[in-house]
């Protein structure tokens, strides 16, 4: 063979790594500017404005709320049109955004700049990138694709919290913010705009594929097994990582342990992802999947007999963080297997909002019961989730996209 016949797919190879190293350096920056930093500056935010954490603290469910709503429509968007555009400009509003709250005075402006930020996340993080790779990759390389840039993406969020911390203590955190919005300016909007496939080229490939319409998508029972699934295990993973903390301290646990251990859930999605690269041509997805949310549920529902002993209150807590790691791939993976990529992001849009919905709500229920009650909740939802999944287990791929 030529060289020449060899190009096509030495192109494509070389523009599916252009683009998990654009997502994987982009992700990471988005997520730190608009979600990361919170926990870091709400004390001081809380105490400049003259209100409470948790008024604080809500920003972010104002944050989830608006991401529901706007899901659908940029998922259409998506579909129709490509990346490029929707990202690019959801980094723009991401920058505005904080930029913003770095002069917020106020609770309104805060809630304001966190709609923004709502909006900017659907556009230019994970879901965005994810419907952009299932489109530019070939199938046997989507899964390997979007593992890497959720482990790249994920393991950088965590090791940048000590120069956050720093960064406050040195500065303020107003001007931390007015630093993490330039770096996003100046990072993910040209990026975006150069590696993003343009409307072209994304129409060029949706040709070539198929998938399944949102509305014959509703109408498969394989749609709603892997709704329940995916929406009872991001509700009772972020009820959890909210209460996780205070629930250590009732029980008796030393502050430092208590504000420690939930560390175990961020190397438990590192590790779980390590793990899922080597088992992941052996092993369907789906039954990783159902096996890690199993993993969680028995984690939650053992967590109240672990009493103050770490080691096994640790492996409770990393059950967590085995579940959230794969659900984070698992869920555009298996939805690509399962629709097809020409309408993925509207199908992924479909589940991304009771998804939101239920990291909003859950919370809000597990907190209202309290004490050892939330964790059997939670681990309930769990096993809920896993067993949506048990059906799926012995079917073929629906759709191979």
């Amino acid at each position: 063979m030529t060289a020449d016949t060899h190009s096509p797919t030495l192109l494509a190879s070389t523009h599916r790594r252009l683009l998990v190293a654009v997502f994987s350096v982009t992700s990471t920056i988005g997520f730190v500017a608009m979600v990361q930093i919170l926990p870091v500056v709400l004390v001081p935010i809380a105490a400049d404005l003259g209100t409470s954490r948790t008024a604080v603290a809500a920003a972010s469910t104002v944050s989830t709320l608006m991401g529901a709503l706007v899901a659908i429509p940029v998922g259409r968007i998506l579909d129709r049109h490509g990346g490029r555009l929707v990202m690019t400009g959801g980094s723009a509003i991401g920058a505005v955004a904080v930029l913003l709250w770095s002069q917020v005075t106020s609770l309104a402006m805060l809630y304001v700049a966190f709609a923004l930020i709502g909006l900017a996340l659907v556009m230019s993080t994970y879901d965005s990138a994810f419907a952009v790779l299932v489109v530019a990759t070939e199938p046997h390389e989507r899964d390997q694709a979007i593992l890497a840039v959720t482990m790249i993406a994920g393991l950088a969020t965590y090791l940048v919290y000590p120069l956050l911390g720093w960064t406050v203590s040195e500065f303020g955190w107003r001007t931390t913010l007015v630093i993490l919005a330039v770096t996003l300016a100046v990072t993910s909007i040209p990026a975006h705009l150069w590696a993003v496939p343009s409307r072209e080229t994304h129409l060029s490939r949706v040709r070539r594929r198929e998938g399944f319409p949102v509305a014959a998508a509703l109408r498969r029972k394989r749609f709603w097994l892997l709704l329940t699934a995916f929406v009872a295990q991001a509700g009772s993973a972020a009820a959890f990582l909210l209460l996780i903390v205070a629930y250590l301290l009732d029980v008796g646990h030393s502050t430092a342990v208590a504000t420690a251990v939930p560390i175990a859930v961020g190397v438990l999605q590192i590790l779980s992802r390590l793990i899922l690269t080597t088992v992941a041509r052996r092993v369907p997805i789906a039954k990783a999947t159902a096996f890690a949310f199993a993993v969680q549920a028995a984690g939650l529902l053992l967590l109240p007999l672990a009493g103050l002993s770490i080691p096994l209150t640790l492996l409770c807590v990393a059950a967590v963080g085995l579940g959230q790691g794969v659900a984070v791939i698992a869920r555009p993976s298996i939805l690509a297997d399962s629709f097809g990529v020409v309408h993925f992001a509207s199908v992924l849009a479909a589940i991304a909002v009771p998804t939101a919905l239920a990291r909003a709500g859950l919370p809000l229920v597990a907190s209202w019961l309290g004490d050892w009650r939330f964790l059997v909740l939670c681990g309930v939802v769990s096993i809920v989730g896993t067993l949506a999944l048990v059906p799926l287990l012995g079917q073929r791929r629906a759709h191979a996209g």
